[in-house]
């Protein structure tokens, strides 16, 4: 999706040169965090990019970092970062990690990026829908099971991204996806506006949504403003801005959620030492009795140490490394 930037006014020759920066008083700067293993709850504002937000956090001495699905730059909310260890957790929390978002929508335009942000492309009256028609339509998002990708996405089409070929005129071929609304509310109309809730399966595109609906209304609709409350398991309530973080980065280690936190609905089996050492060497260890499910998170001490699959052995059932979380 197209970025918002802004243009910047060229200096007058008659103005004062800009101030040099003030150099700090005494002692040294503070030394690079460490790198920290865990998820980092961010509350992204509207506006910059997720991946600007991401780099914000990698400049702390965070290298090894990822997230667990991005926001569009119009979009603010929960942003999971995964630090360390916590990267090879990404493709577990898309699993099956369901997301909640509340926006607002206006009714009687459409543009090309089918959100606010993007480039008129046509306008219809609205005055003929009424607020039953919305509620109805909104509550109509429960039994959608696929839906269209906006044409301005990171969705693939011969390895190109959709966006790039867009922003290049290029016509891409419709794509459909797979999708899970298990709840949808209208919170207010004000038409042509209108606030809404949505829970969602993980890669739902909201712009989406919004679009079919005023296709479905006949007047168009754009998404104006989208707040993401919650990406499974984690929500706003944790959440802290990436700004408070470049402004103190020693706040950044008391708010990593530790890996466990992560997979709360993973079973979790203590090892005793012997075994730990064996699952840092890639050797199944046997199941206890009494474990339940397929896949544990395995951990050293109260500590993650790694995913694990249930596997049947000649000795009997064993957890098989999955994926180690050690270094």
């Amino acid at each position: 999706m197209t970025d918002v930037t802004a243009a910047s006014a060229a200096p007058r020759k008659d103005s004062l040169p800009a101030a040099a920066p003030a150099r700090k008083a005494a002692g040294r700067a503070p030394a690079p965090l460490p790198q920290l293993h865990g998820v980092l709850v961010l509350r992204k504002p509207a506006g910059p990019s997720s991946a600007q937000c991401l780099t914000a956090i990698k400049r702390l001495g965070q290298k090894k970092i990822g997230h667990a699905g991005t926001l569009d730059p119009m979009a603010s909310g929960v942003l999971l970062v995964l630090l360390g260890q916590a990267t090879k957790l990404s493709g577990h929390l898309l699993e099956g990690g369901g997301k909640v978002y509340s926006g607002t929508l206006r009714l009687g335009q459409t543009t090309d990026t089918w959100d606010a942000t993007g480039a008129l492309t046509a306008e219809a009256p609205w005055e003929g829908v009424s607020e039953a028609q919305v509620r109805e339509e909104i509550a109509a998002w429960c039994a959608l099971a696929e839906q269209a990708v906006p044409p301005y996405s990171a969705a693939k089409h011969e390895g190109q991204p959709l966006y790039r070929l867009a922003r290049k005129g290029l016509a891409a071929p419709s794509k459909v996806k797979r999708i899970e609304i298990s709840q949808a509310d209208t919170l207010e109309v004000s038409l042509p506006l209108v606030r809404f809730r949505v829970a969602c399966s993980s890669g739902t595109y909201i712009r989406s949504l919004a679009h079919s609906l005023g296709t479905r209304l006949g007047c168009g609709a754009v998404l104006t403003e989208l707040t993401r409350e919650y990406s499974h398991p984690f929500g706003l309530d944790l959440a802290r801005d990436p700004a408070d973080f470049t402004a103190n980065p020693a706040l950044l280690p008391g708010c990593v959620q530790p890996l466990s936190a992560a997979l709360p609905h993973w079973p979790q089996v203590e090892l005793l030492p012997d075994e730990a050492a064996r699952v840092r060497n890639g050797v199944a260890v046997p199941c206890r009795a009494g474990a339940a499910g397929e896949r544990a998170l395995l951990l050293e001490r109260g500590a993650a140490l790694a995913l694990a699959q249930r596997a049947a052995t000649p000795a009997g059932p064993c957890w098989t490394v999955l994926r180690g979380l050690w270094n």
